[in-house]
Formats: C-alpha cells, sequence, structure tokens
C-alpha cells in the first residue's frame, strides 16, 4: 500500500491548539499573527484566527499565559512560569507515547 500526502491527511491533524500555542510561545512573546505563522512553520498546521483567540481566552484563564501591553494594535502574549511547567510535562507524555508506539511498531 502506497501512502501518499492526500491519503495521511485522512488521519486529520494531530494538534491541539493550547499545546501548539503554548510550543509558539516557549521562544518568547508573540502576537496572535506571528504565533499563527510561527506554528504553521514549525508543524503545518494552521490555526484559524477564531481558534487562536479562543484557545489564547482559555489559556490566559488557566493562567498559563498572559496578556502584555498593546504594541502598535497588537497584543502580545508571553507563557507564565505555570505554563511552561504543564507543557514540559504534556511534551514528556507525548514523548513517551511517540517511543512507545515507535518500539511497538518496530516489532510488529
Amino acid at each position: 500500500m502506497r501512502i501518499t500526502r492526500n491519503s495521511m491527511s485522512d488521519l486529520g491533524r494531530f494538534s491541539d491548539p493550547s499545546l501548539l500555542i503554548l510550543s509558539s510561545l516557549a521562544s518568547g512573546p508573540k502576537h496572535g499573527y506571528a504565533m499563527i505563522q510561527d506554528i504553521e512553520q514549525f508543524c503545518g498546521t494552521h490555526l484559524e484566527v477564531g481558534t487562536l483567540y479562543g484557545a489564547l481566552a482559555r489559556l490566559e484563564k488557566q493562567g498559563w499565559i498572559e496578556a502584555l501591553e498593546l504594541e502598535e494594535r497588537r497584543r502580545p502574549y508571553r507563557i507564565t512560569q505555570l505554563g511552561a511547567t504543564v507543557l514540559r510535562e504534556q511534551l514528556s507524555t507525548m514523548k513517551q507515547v511517540v517511543s512507545t508506539g515507535l518500539q511497538r511498531l518496530a516489532t510488529s
């Protein structure tokens, strides 16, 4: 069976907007459009504006990110210490899932 780019898209994107946003902000503060561009660059997922800002509101309410002062009509956000801890834990779990999955595929 040949795997094509189209057949891979049937799986959908393995992405959670919150995880992608936290990963983007881990490299420093960004405004919404910069996050959209960064996320698309590092994982190929394009977040729609509504999805992005809905997730930003939830992340801010949880204390995982914080809004900064407006910069030329753009509001940058940064990850908080709590957000960095949550991201680190989530990525560690994902790393274990990937490792296990790859090991199991190698033996099947």
